[in-house]
């Protein structure tokens, strides 16, 4: 498992093609396959699809006569081709009908066309759910080559179920497709759960956080970023660990680096060199989870 790993998100909508007809694919294809190259060009290793990103060139003039793709076939076939022939994995969006009805759904694909995973939006809008999109019942984590990554869709991000789901499955990384930019909760979701996020929104600002929640990219009109993370790392509460720093940096030195949350009481810790799970047994250092488990405990004693 590698520890870097370059990311990117595509925050436009297809500007010509759909779903409703062999044609309307082969248009779609057309219009995404040069943002697939570009990505690909830039060294990006995985790429993140808007919302429902195939039906959107289609959607305003179709409605409601727009068609669901069934779960195994339509645009998800053009993914797992142009994945295959650009090597680069993809984080494929839209709504599909599958054996339990029809969901909101991130579908991974691997740079070899496989499917890795899918998760379904836990909790769809009331106007999705009018229309028969189902909620999915779990968050999801799948084992990709370069690290643990989990899944939220727009909706999602208001809900403390979503987010503490994810805190027990200790995701690297999660995927956030979306109509919405989601704004400051993008990173907070990083802060609090520790992990990076990448957004794709359908028209613009997209983001990119680390693991303290600071903004690494963010898209304004330019549609595609990308950036390279060190999911080698870990975000920690500072009491009890910070005065560890200069240890570490005496036997490993340049290979750790250190990035603060000052305002937040935290800070990350990046290895180019030790495994982080290695660094922290190593040095005796306190996981941020851990350590308010252990305060609420001892609150709980002096009660």
């Amino acid at each position: 498992m590698g520890s870097l790993v370059h990311v990117a998100s595509l925050n436009r909508n297809p500007a010509r093609g759909g779903i409703s007809s062999p044609e309307a694919l082969d248009a779609l294809r057309a219009d995404t396959e040069p943002w697939v190259v570009r990505a690909a060009a830039m060294g990006a290793q995985v790429l993140l699809f808007t919302e429902t990103y195939p039906e959107m060139a289609e959607r305003y003039r179709l409605g409601a006569d727009l068609p669901i793709e069934d779960a195994d076939s339509g645009s998800l076939e053009i993914a797992v081709d142009l994945a295959q022939r650009h090597q680069i994995d993809l984080v494929w969006q839209r709504k599909e009908r599958g054996p339990d009805g029809i969901h909101n759904t991130s579908t991974y694909v691997n740079r070899a066309g496989d499917i890795l995973g899918r998760y379904h939006k836990m909790f769809p809008t009331i106007g999705e759910m009018e229309i028969g999109v189902r909620p999915g019942d779990e968050a999801v984590v799948i084992e990709t080559e370069y690290g643990r990554v989990g899944f939220a869709i727009c909706f999602d991000l208001n809900f403390d179920e979503v987010r503490n789901a994810y805190r027990a499955l200790q995701p690297d990384l999660i995927f956030f497709a979306s109509a919405y930019p989601g704004g400051f909760k993008v990173p907070y979701w990083s802060l609090d759960l520790g992990c990076y996020m990448v957004s794709a929104v359908r028209h613009y600002l997209g983001q990119i956080s680390d693991r303290r929640g600071r903004v690494l990219e963010h898209a304004t009109y330019e549609a595609l970023i990308t950036s390279v993370v060190n999911l080698n790392s870990v975000q920690l509460h500072m009491d009890d660990n910070w005065e560890k720093m200069d240890q570490m940096l005496a036997v490993y030195g340049s290979q750790l680096r250190f990035d603060y949350a000052t305002d937040e009481g935290r800070y990350q810790i990046s290895s180019t060199g030790p495994r982080i799970d290695d660094l922290i047994e190593e040095f005796g250092l306190i996981r941020l989870e851990d350590y308010f488990t252990a305060s609420r405990q001892m609150r709980l004693e002096r009660l």
